[in-house]
């Protein structure tokens, strides 16, 4: 099956013999009476009744449809439904800070928004802009209850042409506000999606996988997997909705997974679990990683915790505007090679025939010289339609054909890709990120460091650990032979201030330790 119309995508699977069985760490907040189990036939007719729901409430074709609610899957449930009535469904992680949540709100301008009546309660100015409100929950005043809509309505799912906006995402938000990106079908499912809706061989989906994903639903990257993964139709799908231990464990190994795929903080919050004796990552043949780079300590127990004899890391560069850009893969004898730190952020090479980048000066936008740093520039055919509410932001990204990055990196001679650091986020005389991997390397207690700069002199570095201690005689230790910087400042990962997908928001972190946030020009942001 290849994945076309999202409104029907489980129908058609369906139709199509698929036979995956869902396994879910807690019920779907729109079913959660319905258990943890469910099969493609019965997730195409939640949908269908999801969608009747809707349309009861009083959406229409070409509305937008704000969903904001707990981490589940059915984030992409209700954007199906929504897209199956010929909606525009804008998906927005609950777990952005109430000021940010309510700007995007006002640029989108929703004619709908699905909700809790824990986000009512703190965005209830911007919930009252909106015409029709539908709490998932529980029953609130003023708004519609989801469980009390009408399911039984014809529902006739209503096409689409494949450059009209299929569906709104926005960014990581790690250098401000996020942004809000629009994706059509054609950019989405049949430049994205598509591509990856292949079984190649070693890193394809098989029909025997049982995959886990532990990942941010309201973010672009669970929407194109939804679609690839009911077209590949393994044999089971685990899913996660949060990232503690001790929680995750009895599911993990309940359903062995053989291939898993993570945000990058979710495998270091689950780490813990590669030392149990009975580790449930032991059947594991790939691990895929998006959204962020992993750092060298995650990715060595990962593949030390499989017992296949030749485990794959395949590491995805990428942004919300283009989906994936790179690919690399890492192997137990890459991730103990003494250069690890900087294999983890060479990105791999662009994905070939789909992608092309470029390094320019980020001044004079002239090319740079192989090997050199620069601004990174892309073009690619999945390029995403605009920025609800900033298009003149849109068009300051483009340079001619090519789309600006943001991040500063370099292109190698063998023509792999690096990545240095967001050029809101470069420093004076290093690279954060690669300095930031070097530490972890060397101090095995700690979970993440972050560099972050300071208003006069020497950056500020941030040690997250377990405890929020860190012994002085190893950080003396770690810091041999790296640039310059203060004493640093140990936090717990709690005491981080994190984007839904798990990253630092570098900006707020110096705010709260320092005061004031030193960055890049943040012209290309």
């Amino acid at each position: 099956m290849r994945p076309n119309d999202m409104g029907t995508l489980f129908e058609d699977a369906a139709a199509g013999g698929a036979r995956t069985v869902f396994h879910l760490d807690r019920p779907f907040d729109i079913a959660p009476r319905a258990g943890t189990r469910w099969t493609v036939p019965e997730l195409a007719a939640l949908v269908r009744a999801t969608a009747a729901r809707l349309t009861d409430a009083g959406v229409r074709p070409g509305d937008r449809v704000a969903i904001v609610k707990d981490n589940h899957w059915d984030y992409d449930l209700l954007a199906c439904a929504a897209v199956r009535i010929g909606s525009v469904p804008a998906q927005l992680s609950a777990r952005l800070d109430t000021p940010d949540l309510l700007t995007l709100l006002r640029r989108l301008r929703p004619a709908a928004l699905i909700t809790t009546s824990a986000v009512l309660a703190r965005c209830r100015d911007a919930a009252a802009s909106a015409p029709l409100c539908v709490t998932v929950d529980t029953a609130v005043p003023g708004a519609a209850h989801l469980a009390a809509l009408d399911a039984s309505g014809p529902g006739a799912p209503v096409r689409r042409h494949e450059d009209e906006a299929l569906v709104i995402h926005h960014t990581s938000g790690t250098t401000g506000v996020p942004k809000l990106v629009v994706h059509s079908t054609r950019t989405l499912v049949h430049k994205l999606a598509r591509l990856e809706a292949v079984r190649y061989p070693g890193i394809g989906l098989r029909r025997d996988d049982t995959l886990c994903n532990a990942s941010a639903y309201a973010h672009g990257r669970t929407f194109c997997w939804t679609a690839v993964v009911t077209a590949l139709a393994p044999a089971r799908i685990v899913v996660l909705t949060g990232d503690e231990p001790d929680t995750a464990d009895p599911l993990l190994r309940a359903y062995p997974p053989t291939v898993m795929e993570a945000l990058p903080a979710t495998y270091v919050r689950l780490r813990p679990l590669t030392a149990r004796l009975d580790n449930p990552f032991r059947r594991v043949r790939l691990y895929i990683s998006t959204y962020d780079a992993m750092h060298p300590p995650a990715l060595r127990a990962y593949l030390a915790a499989s017992r296949r004899a030749h485990p794959l890391w395949m590491q995805g560069w990428g942004q919300t505007e283009t989906g994936p850009l790179t690919f690399r893969f890492h192997t137990r004898s890459s991730a103990l090679a003494p250069d690890a730190a900087s294999t983890t952020r060479r990105l791999g090479r662009p994905v070939p025939g789909r992608t092309r980048l470029r390094v320019v000066d980020p001044d004079t936008l002239y090319p740079v010289p192989r090997g050199r740093p620069g601004l990174l520039l892309i073009r690619t055919p999945a390029l995403a339609l605009g920025y609800v509410g900033e298009q003149e932001r849109w068009e300051a990204k483009r340079v001619g054909d090519w789309w600006s990055s943001g991040d500063v990196g370099v292109h190698h001679r063998d023509g792999s890709v690096s990545v240095l650091d967001r050029e809101a986020d470069t420093l004076p005389g290093m690279s954060c990120l690669r300095t930031e991997d070097l530490l972890e390397q060397r101090l095995p207690q700690a979970l993440e460091c972050v560099i972050v700069g300071a208003p006069d002199g020497d950056p500020l570095p941030a040690v997250v650990t377990a405890d929020g201690r860190l012994d002085p005689d190893a950080w003396k230790q770690a810091v041999q032979g790296l640039p310059p910087m203060r004493q640093p400042a140990v936090l717990t990962w709690d005491e981080v201030p994190r984007t839904g997908t798990g990253k630092v928001r570098r900006a707020a972190l110096a705010r709260h330790l320092t005061g004031t946030a030193v960055t890049g020009t943040g012209r290309w942001t």
